[in-house]
Protein backbone atom coordinates (compact mmCIF):
# COMPACT_ATOMS: atom_id res chain seq x y z
CA UNK A 1 0.00 0.00 0.00
CA UNK A 2 1.66 2.79 -1.17
CA UNK A 3 2.31 5.72 1.45
CA UNK A 4 2.49 9.31 0.94
CA UNK A 5 6.49 11.11 0.91
CA UNK A 6 5.10 13.93 3.42
CA UNK A 7 2.53 13.67 5.72
CA UNK A 8 0.95 16.73 6.83
CA UNK A 9 -2.51 16.35 7.41
CA UNK A 10 -5.22 13.17 8.77
CA UNK A 11 -6.33 13.10 5.42
CA UNK A 12 -3.03 12.70 3.95
CA UNK A 13 -3.69 8.90 4.96
CA UNK A 14 -6.74 6.99 3.38
CA UNK A 15 -8.96 5.03 5.99
CA UNK A 16 -7.30 1.94 5.20
CA UNK A 17 -3.71 3.30 4.89
CA UNK A 18 -4.72 4.70 8.87
CA UNK A 19 -6.48 1.21 10.04
CA UNK A 20 -3.28 -0.68 8.28
CA UNK A 21 -0.90 2.11 10.62
CA UNK A 22 -2.87 1.04 13.49
CA UNK A 23 -2.48 -2.81 12.74
CA UNK A 24 1.54 -1.94 12.74
CA UNK A 25 1.25 0.16 15.74
CA UNK A 26 -0.67 -2.62 17.72
CA UNK A 27 2.32 -4.98 16.74
CA UNK A 28 4.86 -2.44 18.21
CA UNK A 29 3.25 -1.81 21.49
CA UNK A 30 3.56 -5.81 21.87
CA UNK A 31 7.07 -5.64 20.31
CA UNK A 32 8.93 -2.26 20.75
CA UNK A 33 12.83 -2.90 19.53
CA UNK A 34 13.37 -3.47 16.11
CA UNK A 35 16.53 -2.87 13.60
CA UNK A 36 14.39 -1.52 10.61
CA UNK A 37 15.43 2.11 11.04
CA UNK A 38 19.60 1.27 11.52
CA UNK A 39 21.65 3.85 10.11
CA UNK A 40 18.67 6.04 9.74
CA UNK A 41 18.49 9.75 10.98
CA UNK A 42 15.93 12.10 12.09
CA UNK A 43 16.15 15.92 12.27
CA UNK A 44 13.89 17.76 14.14
CA UNK A 45 13.21 21.59 14.28
CA UNK A 46 11.34 22.54 16.83
CA UNK A 47 9.69 26.82 16.70
CA UNK A 48 8.27 25.78 19.68
CA UNK A 49 8.68 24.00 22.86
CA UNK A 50 7.68 20.56 23.21
CA UNK A 51 7.70 17.68 25.74
CA UNK A 52 5.25 14.78 24.56
CA UNK A 53 6.40 15.35 20.59
CA UNK A 54 10.21 15.38 20.99
CA UNK A 55 10.56 12.88 23.51
CA UNK A 56 7.92 10.07 21.94
CA UNK A 57 10.33 10.78 18.56
CA UNK A 58 13.42 10.52 20.42
CA UNK A 59 12.90 7.03 21.99
CA UNK A 60 10.49 6.00 18.70
CA UNK A 61 14.13 6.26 16.36
CA UNK A 62 16.15 4.45 19.20
CA UNK A 63 13.50 1.81 19.83
CA UNK A 64 13.35 0.85 15.70
CA UNK A 65 17.48 0.95 15.88
CA UNK A 66 17.87 4.48 14.05
CA UNK A 67 18.63 8.22 15.84
CA UNK A 68 17.40 12.11 15.78
CA UNK A 69 18.77 15.52 16.75
CA UNK A 70 17.23 17.93 17.05
CA UNK A 71 17.37 21.73 16.93
CA UNK A 72 15.53 24.52 19.23
CA UNK A 73 15.09 27.24 16.93
CA UNK A 74 16.67 30.75 18.79
CA UNK A 75 18.29 28.68 21.37
CA UNK A 76 20.55 25.83 19.87
CA UNK A 77 20.13 26.92 16.23
CA UNK A 78 19.55 29.72 14.51
CA UNK A 79 17.10 31.71 14.49
CA UNK A 80 15.09 31.14 10.90
CA UNK A 81 13.26 33.27 8.62
CA UNK A 82 10.83 31.90 6.38
CA UNK A 83 9.29 34.68 4.54
CA UNK A 84 10.12 35.29 0.72
CA UNK A 85 11.32 38.43 -0.71
CA UNK A 86 12.53 40.05 2.41
CA UNK A 87 15.77 41.51 3.07
CA UNK A 88 16.64 39.57 6.22
CA UNK A 89 18.26 42.97 8.38
CA UNK A 90 16.13 41.57 11.36
CA UNK A 91 17.41 39.07 14.46
CA UNK A 92 16.72 35.95 11.46
CA UNK A 93 20.41 35.11 10.41
CA UNK A 94 19.53 32.19 8.16
CA UNK A 95 16.74 30.98 5.97
CA UNK A 96 15.10 28.16 5.69
CA UNK A 97 15.90 27.54 2.19
CA UNK A 98 19.50 27.19 2.93
CA UNK A 99 18.22 25.28 6.41
CA UNK A 100 16.20 23.07 4.25
CA UNK A 101 18.84 21.83 1.95
CA UNK A 102 20.92 21.50 4.17
CA UNK A 103 19.81 19.62 6.97
CA UNK A 104 17.92 17.48 4.06
CA UNK A 105 21.87 16.11 3.40
CA UNK A 106 21.93 14.93 6.99
CA UNK A 107 19.28 13.19 7.79
CA UNK A 108 16.81 10.72 6.40
CA UNK A 109 13.60 12.58 7.07
CA UNK A 110 12.80 16.41 8.68
CA UNK A 111 10.12 16.76 11.13
CA UNK A 112 8.56 20.21 12.05
CA UNK A 113 6.65 21.91 14.70
CA UNK A 114 5.78 25.62 13.74
CA UNK A 115 2.54 26.83 15.19
CA UNK A 116 1.48 30.20 15.42
CA UNK A 117 2.26 32.85 18.19
CA UNK A 118 -0.55 35.14 16.47
CA UNK A 119 2.13 37.56 15.45
CA UNK A 120 1.33 37.06 11.95
CA UNK A 121 -2.52 37.08 10.36
CA UNK A 122 -4.63 33.88 10.07
CA UNK A 123 -4.30 34.45 6.14
CA UNK A 124 -0.83 33.90 6.22
CA UNK A 125 -1.06 31.29 8.85
CA UNK A 126 -3.40 29.28 7.12
CA UNK A 127 -1.00 28.88 4.58
CA UNK A 128 1.45 27.01 6.82
CA UNK A 129 4.58 28.61 5.21
CA UNK A 130 7.36 27.10 7.57
CA UNK A 131 6.19 23.73 6.55
CA UNK A 132 5.57 24.11 3.02
CA UNK A 133 8.59 26.06 2.91
CA UNK A 134 10.19 22.99 4.39
CA UNK A 135 8.53 20.81 1.89
CA UNK A 136 9.19 22.89 -0.92
CA UNK A 137 13.48 23.11 -0.33
CA UNK A 138 13.92 19.28 1.44
CA UNK A 139 14.96 16.39 -0.66
CA UNK A 140 13.93 14.12 2.22
CA UNK A 141 10.16 13.64 3.93
CA UNK A 142 8.77 15.71 5.98
CA UNK A 143 6.73 15.15 9.15
CA UNK A 144 3.76 17.77 10.55
CA UNK A 145 4.68 17.96 14.08
CA UNK A 146 2.17 20.44 14.55
CA UNK A 147 1.23 23.26 11.98
CA UNK A 148 -1.56 26.06 12.32
CA UNK A 149 -4.10 23.79 11.01
CA UNK A 150 -3.01 20.40 11.85
CA UNK A 151 -1.35 17.94 14.69
CA UNK A 152 -2.11 14.85 12.43
CA UNK A 153 0.76 12.96 14.92
CA UNK A 154 -1.65 13.77 18.06
CA UNK A 155 -5.01 12.82 16.07
CA UNK A 156 -3.53 9.42 15.01
CA UNK A 157 -3.00 8.66 18.78
CA UNK A 158 -6.54 10.16 19.82
CA UNK A 159 -8.15 7.52 17.04
CA UNK A 160 -6.05 4.54 18.09
CA UNK A 161 -6.98 4.89 21.86
CA UNK A 162 -10.48 5.29 21.30
CA UNK A 163 -10.21 2.40 18.97
CA UNK A 164 -8.99 0.18 21.98
CA UNK A 165 -10.91 1.24 24.60
CA UNK A 166 -14.29 1.47 22.59
CA UNK A 167 -13.29 -0.98 19.11
CA UNK A 168 -14.37 -0.19 16.21
CA UNK A 169 -15.25 3.91 16.34
CA UNK A 170 -17.83 3.73 12.96
CA UNK A 171 -21.33 5.40 14.62
CA UNK A 172 -19.77 5.76 17.95
CA UNK A 173 -21.04 8.75 19.03
CA UNK A 174 -17.62 11.52 20.21
CA UNK A 175 -18.23 15.31 21.64
CA UNK A 176 -15.26 17.52 20.15
CA UNK A 177 -15.45 20.69 22.17
CA UNK A 178 -14.41 23.73 23.02
CA UNK A 179 -13.04 24.51 26.73
CA UNK A 180 -12.13 27.80 28.45
CA UNK A 181 -8.94 28.74 28.87
CA UNK A 182 -6.82 31.79 30.41
CA UNK A 183 -5.27 31.93 26.95
CA UNK A 184 -5.76 31.68 23.28
CA UNK A 185 -3.94 28.58 22.08
CA UNK A 186 -3.64 26.95 18.51
CA UNK A 187 -6.44 25.10 16.82
CA UNK A 188 -4.40 22.40 15.41
CA UNK A 189 -5.05 19.56 17.93
CA UNK A 190 -9.18 20.15 17.22
CA UNK A 191 -8.74 20.35 13.38
CA UNK A 192 -6.92 16.97 13.12
CA UNK A 193 -9.20 14.91 15.30
CA UNK A 194 -11.65 16.73 13.60
CA UNK A 195 -10.73 15.28 10.23
CA UNK A 196 -9.43 11.95 11.81
CA UNK A 197 -13.33 11.05 13.72
CA UNK A 198 -14.75 12.23 10.73
CA UNK A 199 -13.00 9.81 8.59
CA UNK A 200 -13.11 7.09 10.48
CA UNK A 201 -17.13 7.28 10.13
CA UNK A 202 -17.84 8.21 14.13
CA UNK A 203 -21.09 10.53 14.90
CA UNK A 204 -19.00 13.60 15.29
CA UNK A 205 -20.29 16.65 17.59
CA UNK A 206 -18.72 19.49 17.45
CA UNK A 207 -19.35 22.01 19.99
CA UNK A 208 -18.20 25.49 20.78
CA UNK A 209 -19.52 29.30 21.44
CA UNK A 210 -20.17 31.20 19.19
CA UNK A 211 -17.45 33.33 17.85
CA UNK A 212 -15.40 29.77 18.45
CA UNK A 213 -15.77 28.36 15.01
CA UNK A 214 -13.11 26.37 13.36
CA UNK A 215 -11.00 26.90 10.19
CA UNK A 216 -14.05 26.41 7.73
CA UNK A 217 -12.18 24.89 5.44
CA UNK A 218 -11.50 22.13 7.84
CA UNK A 219 -14.76 21.28 9.05
CA UNK A 220 -15.68 21.14 5.18
CA UNK A 221 -13.01 18.93 4.78
CA UNK A 222 -14.59 16.86 7.58
CA UNK A 223 -18.13 17.10 7.05
CA UNK A 224 -17.11 15.60 3.54
CA UNK A 225 -15.18 12.27 4.83
CA UNK A 226 -18.06 11.83 7.51
CA UNK A 227 -20.49 11.70 4.15
CA UNK A 228 -17.94 9.52 2.34
CA UNK A 229 -17.55 7.07 5.34
CA UNK A 230 -21.24 6.85 7.13
CA UNK A 231 -20.60 9.42 9.49
CA UNK A 232 -21.90 12.97 10.65
CA UNK A 233 -21.11 16.31 12.09
CA UNK A 234 -23.32 18.14 13.62
CA UNK A 235 -22.14 21.14 15.82
CA UNK A 236 -23.56 22.46 18.85
CA UNK A 237 -23.50 26.15 20.57
CA UNK A 238 -23.70 24.26 23.91
CA UNK A 239 -21.43 21.05 24.51
CA UNK A 240 -23.78 19.79 27.54
CA UNK A 241 -26.86 19.46 24.90
CA UNK A 242 -24.18 17.25 23.04
CA UNK A 243 -23.40 14.44 25.79
CA UNK A 244 -26.44 12.69 26.25
CA UNK A 245 -24.96 8.91 24.72
CA UNK A 246 -21.96 10.01 24.06
CA UNK A 247 -18.81 7.88 24.19
CA UNK A 248 -15.89 9.97 23.85
CA UNK A 249 -15.25 13.52 24.97
CA UNK A 250 -12.31 15.51 23.53
CA UNK A 251 -12.39 18.43 25.36
CA UNK A 252 -9.83 21.67 24.25
CA UNK A 253 -9.57 24.93 24.24
CA UNK A 254 -8.60 26.89 20.79
CA UNK A 255 -8.35 30.20 20.04
CA UNK A 256 -11.22 32.52 17.99
CA UNK A 257 -10.81 33.86 14.25
CA UNK A 258 -12.84 36.55 15.25
CA UNK A 259 -10.01 37.96 17.59
CA UNK A 260 -7.26 36.31 16.15
CA UNK A 261 -3.77 38.43 16.59
CA UNK A 262 -5.91 40.07 19.84
CA UNK A 263 -4.97 38.13 22.58
CA UNK A 264 -6.34 40.60 25.31
CA UNK A 265 -9.84 41.16 23.50
CA UNK A 266 -10.27 37.46 23.76
CA UNK A 267 -9.00 36.78 27.19
CA UNK A 268 -11.75 39.47 27.69
CA UNK A 269 -14.49 37.58 25.54
CA UNK A 270 -13.53 34.12 26.57
CA UNK A 271 -13.70 34.78 30.43
CA UNK A 272 -17.80 35.10 29.53
CA UNK A 273 -17.60 31.33 28.88
CA UNK A 274 -15.59 30.20 32.43
CA UNK A 275 -17.64 28.04 34.60
CA UNK A 276 -20.21 27.03 31.46
CA UNK A 277 -17.31 25.95 29.48
CA UNK A 278 -15.45 23.81 31.96
CA UNK A 279 -15.26 20.07 32.31
CA UNK A 280 -16.77 18.52 35.32
CA UNK A 281 -17.15 14.74 36.19
CA UNK A 282 -20.87 15.81 36.24
CA UNK A 283 -20.70 16.06 32.96
CA UNK A 284 -18.88 12.65 32.02
CA UNK A 285 -22.05 11.26 34.37
CA UNK A 286 -24.39 12.33 31.47
CA UNK A 287 -22.38 10.33 28.55
CA UNK A 288 -22.72 6.36 28.03
CA UNK A 289 -20.05 4.79 29.68
CA UNK A 290 -18.07 7.56 28.19
CA UNK A 291 -13.73 8.80 28.09
CA UNK A 292 -12.26 11.38 28.18
CA UNK A 293 -8.93 12.23 25.97
CA UNK A 294 -7.05 15.30 25.70
CA UNK A 295 -3.77 15.93 24.30
CA UNK A 296 -1.91 17.27 27.57
CA UNK A 297 -0.50 19.83 28.71
CA UNK A 298 -3.16 20.72 30.36
CA UNK A 299 -4.26 23.29 33.18
CA UNK A 300 -5.71 21.49 36.14
CA UNK A 301 -8.69 23.93 37.11
CA UNK A 302 -8.95 25.94 33.99
CA UNK A 303 -10.64 23.89 30.80
CA UNK A 304 -10.56 20.88 33.27
CA UNK A 305 -11.22 19.97 36.77
CA UNK A 306 -8.82 17.59 38.60
CA UNK A 307 -11.97 15.41 39.14
CA UNK A 308 -12.21 14.53 35.79
CA UNK A 309 -8.38 13.98 35.08
CA UNK A 310 -7.90 11.92 37.62
CA UNK A 311 -11.10 9.70 37.08
CA UNK A 312 -11.20 6.14 35.35
CA UNK A 313 -12.82 7.88 32.40
CA UNK A 314 -9.85 9.31 31.68
CA UNK A 315 -7.51 8.12 29.01
CA UNK A 316 -5.08 10.89 28.74
CA UNK A 317 -2.32 8.95 29.67
CA UNK A 318 -2.97 6.16 27.33
CA UNK A 319 -3.18 8.56 24.74
CA UNK A 320 -0.02 9.85 25.29
CA UNK A 321 2.25 6.83 25.25
CA UNK A 322 0.00 5.93 22.33
CA UNK A 323 2.03 8.68 20.30
CA UNK A 324 5.12 6.83 20.55
CA UNK A 325 3.68 3.52 18.49
CA UNK A 326 1.66 5.42 16.39
CA UNK A 327 4.71 7.81 15.54
CA UNK A 328 6.95 4.35 15.07
CA UNK A 329 4.88 3.04 12.79
CA UNK A 330 5.11 5.76 10.66
CA UNK A 331 8.36 6.24 10.89
CA UNK A 332 8.57 2.62 9.53
CA UNK A 333 5.79 2.84 6.93
CA UNK A 334 8.14 6.23 5.74
CA UNK A 335 11.99 5.50 5.99
CA UNK A 336 11.81 1.51 6.01
CA UNK A 337 11.65 -0.76 3.06
CA UNK A 338 9.12 -3.46 2.79
CA UNK A 339 6.35 -1.61 5.03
Amino acid sequence: MSFPRHFMAPQDLSLEQTKDLFALASELKKNPYRRDLANKTLGMIFFNQSLRTRTSFDVGMSQLGGYSTTLNVGDNSWNLEYRDDVVMDGNCPEHIREAARVMSRYVDALAIRAFPKYTDSWAQNITEPVHNGFIRESSVPVINLESPLHHPCQSLADMLTVQEKLGNPKGQPIVISWGWHVNPLPMAVTNSILVEAAKFGMEVRLAHPEGWDLEPTVVETARSLAAQNGGTLKTYTDFEEALPGARAIVFKSWGSLVNYGKPDVERGAALAHKGKWQLRLDHLKRMDRGIFLHCLPVRRGVEVMPEVLDSDHSVAIDEAENRLHVQKALLLKMLAAGY
